[in-house]
Formats: C-alpha cells, structure tokens, sequence
C-alpha cells in the first residue's frame, strides 16, 4: 500500500482494523473501508453485551394447596476479562424488589449465571410477573415473566384427601387355627381388622374357602374389628380373607386352619343311672314335603348326641344336655318337596345316645305325589249288568 493511500485513510478517521485490512488488500477504498470499521466496532460491542433471559416458574399456573412454594429461575450472559462482579436483584409484580445480590465471576470471555429465587404464595394470584434486574457491569432488566397461583378451597381438599389419598388395610386371622373336637355344633371364629388413615365407611366382605360368606360396611376410624363364625361339619384344612370393596379394593392375608373333627365321649357323671330313650312321628303334604318331629327323654344328668336319618341318610344331628333331674326336648326337622327315592315312600328314624344307652325310633311315610300309584280296577272284575228278560205273553190257542 503507498504512503499515500494510507494519509488517505487516516484522515477519514478509519481505525486500525481499517488501516489493517487495508494493508492485507481486503478493501480497495475509503469508503469499503468504513464499512469494515462499522462492523467490526459493532461485534466488538455485542460481545461486552449483558443479556438476561426471561424468567420461568417451576409451575406456570399452579393449582392446588396453599401455602403454595414456587421456584423461579433466569439466565445472564455477562462478558468477562479478568474479574468481574455481578450485581442483580428480582423485581416482584407487586411493585416490590428484592435485596441486591452479587457473584464474582473470572476468567475471559462470556460467562453464563443462573440465577434463582423461591417465594411462598399463601392466596391466589391471578397474573403475577417476575424479572431480573441487572445492575452492574451494565445496568439492563429481562423480560417479565408471567405466572399465576389458584389455591383449592379447604372443602375440596378435603374431598380430594378422602377419595384419592386415604389408605386402607386389612389383616385376618382364625381361632383357633388349629381345632381338635367334635363337629356336632362347636363353632370355629374368624376375625379380622381394617385400618385406614382417616375417618371413613368401608364396605367388606369375607371369603372361606373361595366362597363369599359375609358381607358388611362399616365406619372405620383408624382401625375397626370385623368377623364371623362357622361350624365345620367334617375334617378338613381351609383358609379365610378378609376384602375390601370400598373405597379402595384390597385383600388380608390368606388365615389358614385345620379341623380335626373327634367324636366327643359321652359325659358320665358319677351315681348317675340316667337312661334314654326317643319318640319320632312323621308326616308328608300332598305337595309332597315332609315333616319330622320328635322328644329326647332322659331320666338324669347326661349329655344326649341325636340325629334324624331319612332313608338312612343323616339330614340333621346336635346336642341335647339334661341336669341331674334329667326331662326331654323336643327336635324337629323338615324337607322341602321329597325327590327321586324318597318320594316312593320311607322311613324316618330319631336316633339318641347317652352316657349308658343308646335308643331310636323309627316312622314310615307313603309315597307321595305324581310317583304314587292311583289304584285301579281290572275290568274282568266288573260285573256285567244283567239283561232283563222280556215279560211273557200269553200265545193264543189253535
């Protein structure tokens, strides 16, 4: 480049990036000269720039319980060359600010700081706005950033507790859960609790063995005991649970048992000669039901096992106990309309045993029904209606 061309330069008033891309051919005027000299001064200003982001809400629209605790945060780009402090503080929608906080950045070129505040809401708010005023190295202010906070009144939150976030349990358990005895009445009891962390109706039911055996709904208040009884009729093993319906479906625990079922022997009391004995009647319908009675009689103290038999089949059994003066007691059992066998007529039998004899009494029923035979009369064994003879007439004489 002349000497000349560069008197030229100077005298515009070009920098030295001008002079310098002069000197490397990059421009071949005064006027393109400038230009460069702009752009160039405009870079070098845009990277001393302090630039703060729009501040975000941790929840935009928040809508629930309050007090409500909402987290703001916004970026700051702030250019570096050696130390530099950061000075800013959060200008509130209310027209309030916050005490001015500082951060001392080093090292060269653009450092970026998140900057964060957290604030309480105890009512609604219903355009609320949030920004970041920086104060130092360059004073500039964000963009607002717009928010809003709807506080649920207390009788929604209540409903809201009792239907979505109540915890129901529940535990079960048989006693005993081992049983040795007789099976002629005694009963086996299960029982069960249902917890729940605040006041509310629990509808359940309970299953033994698979099958539905009781239901119920109760008020539970922390924790409430519910249960049932059965009296097994033959040995066997089994569980029990306990489920709840309502308002939450869940189940106890599986309680298993076992039922040994051993004839009980009869009670014996001391000088006690007490004896025996039954009486039975029986009856049918023409609908074809049937209808047992009977008296158990005992002439002392003694412990009395009985039984109704129909065609040899046991239909009901139980326990009769006598005081020392002994007396009777009447048992009874009846059977809806009689089907295959039994309709064609039978026998109904009151069994007793006691501390020193045993008795029984037996009673017979016709058939019954449609099954019944209607009598019927051969027809060789009707007699014909005799013939009546015409009168006689007197024939006249030749």
């Amino acid at each position: 480049m002349s000497v000349g061309l560069a008197r030229k330069a100077a005298a515009i008033g070009a920098s030295t990036a001008v002079l310098a891309a002069l000197a490397a051919g990059l421009v071949s005027s005064p006027a393109q000269a400038a230009t460069a000299a702009t752009a160039a001064a405009a870079k070098a200003k845009a990277g001393s720039k302090v630039t703060v982001a729009r501040p975000k809400a941790s929840t935009r629209n928040y809508e629930g319980s309050c007090p409500a605790k909402i987290k703001f945060s916004a970026t700051v780009k702030v250019p570096v060359k050696g130390k530099t402090k950061l000075a800013y503080r959060w200008l509130h929608g209310d027209g309030s600010k916050s005490k001015v906080k500082t951060v001392t950045l080093k090292g060269k070129g653009t450092k970026t700081v998140t900057v964060r505040q957290s604030i309480t809401f105890k009512d609604d708010v219903k355009k609320g706005w949030e920004a970041v005023q920086v104060l130092g190295p360059k004073k500039v202010t964000s963009k607002k950033g717009y928010f809003s906070v709807s506080c649920e009144k207390e009788e929604r939150l209540k409903e809201v507790r009792t239907h979505l976030d109540r915890t129901v349990s529940a535990r079960a358990w048989v006693n005993p859960s081992r049983y040795v005895g007789s099976c002629d009445g005694d009963r086996i009891g299960v029982a069960g609790v249902i917890k729940t962390d605040r006041p509310t109706w629990v509808r359940y039911r309970w299953v033994l063995n698979g099958d539905v055996v009781d239901y119920g709904k109760v008020k539970v208040r922390d924790a409430r005991k519910v249960g049932f009884s059965f009296a097994p009729r033959h040995s066997q093993r089994g569980w029990a649970q306990l489920q709840v319906l309502r308002p939450d479906a869940t189940s106890s625990n599986r309680a298993y048992y076992k039922v040994w079922c051993k004839d009980k022997p009869p009670v014996h009391v001391p000088g006690s000669h007490a004896k025996v004995s039954a009486s039975s009647s029986v009856s049918t319908t023409a609908a074809c039901s049937l209808s047992a009675s009977g008296t158990i009689r005992s002439t002392g103290a003694a412990r009395v096992k009985w039984s109704w038999t129909l065609n040899g089949a046991t239909v009901s059994s139980g326990v009769a106990e006598f005081g020392r003066h002994g007396g009777s007691e009447r048992v009874s059992f009846s059977k809806g309309k009689l089907t295959g066998r039994h309709a064609h007529g039978g026998n109904v039998t009151l069994s007793v045993t006691g501390p020193n004899n045993s008795d029984s009494s037996t009673s017979g029923y016709a058939p019954c029904g449609p099954d019944a035979p209607a009598p019927s009369a051969s027809p060789t064994s009707v007699p014909s209606p005799p013939v009546a003879s015409p009168p006689a007439r007197d024939l006249p004489s030749k």
